[in-house]
């Protein structure tokens, strides 16, 4: 488990993530609304070298962003989605096979039909009723902080997790 104290936390967790992300990669990000799922696909397309300003693509399905170098990050949201034909018909795996990256919020709806990918879970920490004990509030009534669970499923991580977790240590928990 890691914990971040801030959105400048949640982007280098991202950017952690990113700096071991390959071409084909699927990653998954979960948790409920508000949980910081977009702030996270900020953080990763800037350590990506994404220029333009990534937005939650809720309506438009996926977006698509040109990297530094030929690598494309796509970004999918499939809260919107009924069932698993609307996501196959989305086809993820070809948009990751065509050099690309795919970030896929509320991904844990579908994550059977992923195959190999890595799962951000993203959480509030336990509410409570002591402003001190839960930080500075910031402009939205939120402190910013985030607790984040990672997890593989498949073998695409399995030689890249050590690294990974020497990358994200500071945040463990």
């Amino acid at each position: 488990m890691l914990r971040v104290d801030d959105l400048a936390g949640t982007h280098a967790v991202a950017a952690a993530i990113a700096g071991l992300a390959r071409p084909g990669d699927v990653i998954v990000l979960a948790g409920e609304m508000g949980a910081g799922k977009t702030a996270f696909a900020q953080g990763f397309g800037r350590a990506l070298g994404v220029t333009e300003p990534i937005t939650s693509p809720t309506f438009t399905l996926v977006h698509s962003y040109p990297c530094a170098g030929k690598l494309t990050l796509h970004h999918a949201d499939l809260y919107r989605l009924d069932s698993s034909s609307d996501v196959d018909d989305l086809a993820l795996h070809e948009l990751a096979a065509d050099n690309g990256i795919v970030l896929v919020e509320w991904g844990d709806v579908a994550a059977a039909s992923l195959g190999d990918h890595i799962e951000v879970r993203l959480a509030h920490p336990l509410d409570t009723d002591d402003p001190e004990a839960a930080g500075d509030i910031g402009e939205f009534g939120d402190t910013g902080g985030r607790e984040i669970e990672l997890s593989a499923t498949g073998s695409l991580w399995a030689g890249r997790w050590d690294r990974l977790s020497r990358a994200v240590e500071a945040y463990r928990c």
